[in-house]
């Protein structure tokens, strides 16, 4: 449980964020002709449990609304075109954060507002060129815990006016200098300013880390890493910021809690699939315990109301995630670590701990289903570390998958629910009682146009040919009268690390209603099956990854589903990486193939992408520098001579975690050769596609290419 001082958590320069005021909201009110077939989710609840905050799309745009949990009168409280992507009502019920992404890009901010409209402003992420996202509330209310990504001090735009740099530590967590004493300004000054040897081996925070993968003359660094910074922030403005916690590259910075008494707090840190949670004394910021986390679901954990208690989400020396209590000392240092809760072969995926901390609701993964339980948690002083909870008891669920859990009043939960044959939508569970939909999320019945009913996937497991299992959900069109295999859509996740869901997905139910089925794997490196199927694509293992795609292509075909001679893959980010691949290692195997924001040079995609995200994604690929040959064997631009089917690409305009320039160059290419190839960009997005109008352009116009390609 020491630190583990490999990772990158230096900082040079950053700057406090300061609260702007902006105009109120316009308060609770209802919308114009809002869209029947509508979603919501990342459901906040108030302290009584009885008001919840939550995403809703009924405009067109994921917006903040607010509504009862048992009534009818939902309102869309921040009209602002921005789509929102998180939401957390504060403990004492006086604030809504939420994070929102400006123009639909890639860098967010953080924002408050009153639940009647009032007091809006930013709170983190208002400078050009920066980013923020929400951490967790104190527990009293009083502030909000968020992180900040700065732009290079090089290359980034100049402070805005009237704010001041503040020097932050030079390796995170460092102990207080003996001459430490709050500065003038915005901010309190934490930790040691001198330097400190944080890495003796000399791996981490490497100049050739640079995210173009190149050094300066002499070896030196090109530029500096971008840094994440996480501060404590009082909405009113009346508080200084606390600098909590920083990390140098990998974009996962998250304060996930903090004790009653703010002694500690529990950061999650580290690249994908390194994940740490850390326990830190804020008084210097000290890393008093480390202790590996899965990757997933950010709020890993909680303290217990005494602090001597951390409740851990954590596949922490195991193969799947599960329910850890680790007791602590006076000091925050760790004394020893149980398994609490656990599920042979499946992982822990939320976790929500009640306010008094003697109960938690888990969701586990299934094999992509959700099972939902309430169970007890030993209450009062130290625990012992063989402590046995009550059973769990089981809730039952109205559809396949919950994406969210919060805690709602005492004993209740808002759960964000969502299936293969619904829209998301929020569900009320009081306490004793089973879930009930809340009467503002889309009807069961409104999940597809009249007529066209919705399709529920059947399991499949193929087998890779080094006799690797695989998983995935299978979509057969109601073909009314047709017999035989049908054209098929090879459809591959983003990540690596994300997992096919038996979620609705409206692109699946379109390719369905063109008569199309839709097979979506989950190949190696997909998370949901532990952590050696996770680990499996690493380094050259990506190879095998890509053999993974024609071997559930093949699967279908040999159990007689898929038609052979009218098969097509798809995907998005990582996902339309492994669809470009998979037409260059397998070219005679698809008719076409539609790549959604995907990598097609590995190489331009690290000189192009968020110096964070290059950081964090090196531990998946390879490092842009050592294994320059490796990466670039992997690209698929590197065998782009063996393309030979039509292509569509589709990128968001805004997107700065995979730029546009990677369908750019391979269309150009495809189009040199002769082949047909197609660039669609979507106005006003990034890499996610969040506006109603863009959506389903983007499904009409994929699913018109494919419907064209595999016909006959």
């Amino acid at each position: 449980m020491a630190p583990d001082t490999r990772d990158h958590l230096t900082v040079a320069t950053a700057v406090a964020p300061v609260p702007v005021p902006l105009a109120d909201a316009a308060g609770p009110r209802d919308t114009r002709q809002p869209l029947v077939a509508h979603g919501c989710w990342y459901p906040s609840a108030d302290p009584t449990g009885g008001q919840v905050a939550f995403i809703c799309d009924r405009t067109g745009v994921p917006q903040l609304w607010t509504g009862p949990v048992d009534g009818s009168e939902a309102h869309l409280l921040d009209a602002d075109p921005d789509p929102v992507t998180e939401v957390a009502w504060s403990p004492d019920g006086r604030w809504i954060a939420y994070t929102v992404a400006p123009g639909g890009g890639e860098h967010t901010r953080v924002l408050c507002v009153r639940p009647d409209g009032t007091g809006r402003r930013i709170v983190a992420g208002a400078d050009d060129g920066s980013s923020a996202y929400l951490g967790c509330w104190a527990r009293d209310g009083s502030a909000v815990a968020v992180t900040v990504a700065e732009p290079p001090p090089s290359t980034g735009p100049a402070p805005r006016q009237g704010a001041r740099p503040v020097p932050v530590p030079e390796v995170a967590f460092a102990r207080r200098p003996a001459d430490w004493a709050e500065r003038d300004g915005r901010a309190t000054l934490l930790g040691d300013a001198h330097r400190v040897d944080a890495d003796p081996a000399g791996t981490a925070g490497r100049p050739d880390m640079a995210p173009d993968g190149l050094t300066a003359p002499g070896g030196g660094p090109k530029a500096p890493l971008d840094r994440l910074s996480a501060y404590l922030v009082d909405p009113e403005g009346l508080r200084a910021p606390v600098l909590l916690a920083a990390e140098s590259g990998a974009a996962t910075l998250r304060v996930c809690d903090l004790s009653e008494d703010e002694r500690f707090a529990l950061v999650r840190r580290g690249p994908r699939g390194r994940r740490e949670a850390v326990v830190v004394r804020t008084a210097d910021l000290d890393a008093r315990s480390t202790l590996r986390v899965a990757d997933g679901d950010p709020w890993i954990g909680r303290f217990s109301p005494d602090g001597h208690t951390l409740w851990l989400r954590s596949d922490h020396e195991r193969q799947f995630a599960a329910l850890l209590l680790a007791r602590l000392d006076d000091d925050g240092g760790c004394l020893g670590v149980s398994v609490m809760a656990e599920r042979e072969g499946c992982d822990l995926e939320l976790l929500a701990v009640t306010q008094d901390g003697r109960g938690a609701a888990v969701a586990w993964n299934v094999r992509g289903a959700s099972a939902l339980q309430t169970l007890s948690l030993p209450a009062g002083g130290p625990v012992a570390l063989d402590a046995i909870a009550a059973p769990p008891l089981d809730v039952p669920l109205p559809h396949e998958v919950v994406t969210r859990i919060a805690r709602a009043g005492p004993g209740g939960l808002a759960l964000a629910v969502s299936g293969s044959q619904r829209r998301p939508g929020v569900w009320w569970v009081p306490h004793g009682s089973p879930p009930a939909r809340t009467p503002w999320s889309s009807r069961d019945e409104d999940a597809v146009p009249p007529g066209r009913p919705p399709v529920r996937p059947v399991p499949l497991r193929p087998v890779a040919r080094d006799g690797l299992h695989l998983g995935g959900w299978y979509y057969s069109a109601p073909r009314r009268g047709a017999v035989g295999p049908a054209p098929c859509v090879i459809h591959l996740h983003g990540g690596p690390e994300e997992q096919e869901r038996p979620v609705f997905d409206p692109l699946y139910h379109e390719l369905l209603g063109r008569g199309l089925d839709v097979f979506a794997p989950d190949v190696r490196g997909s998370s949901g099956w532990g952590r050696s199927f996770v680990d499996a694509d690493l380094g050259r293992g990506r190879f095998a990854a890509i053999d993974d795609v024609a071997d559930c292509a093949a699967h279908v075909v040999l159990i007689g589903r898929a038609d052979p001679t009218r098969l097509a893959v798809m995907g998005r980010s990582y996902g339309g990486y492994l669809t470009l691949a998979s037409l260059v290692w397998h070219p005679e195997l698809f008719r076409t193939g539609v790549a959604v924001c995907g990598m097609s040079d590995l190489g331009t995609f690290f000189a192009g992408t968020e110096p964070w995200i290059a950081e964090s994604a090196a531990h998946k690929y390879g490092h842009p520098v050592r294994d320059r040959e490796l990466l670039r064997s992997l690209s698929p631009m590197s065998r782009i001579d063996e393309l030979r089917v039509p292509l569509l690409a589709v990128h968001g305009e805004h997107d700065t975690n995979v730029p546009p320039g990677e369908s750019a160059q391979v269309v150009r290419a495809a189009r040199e050769r002769g082949l047909a190839a197609e660039l669609l960009t979507l106005r006003d997005e990034g890499h996610e596609f969040r506006r109603a109008d863009n959506r389903r352009l983007f499904r009409r116009t994929a699913a018109d290419w494919l419907e064209r390609h595999l016909s006959g």
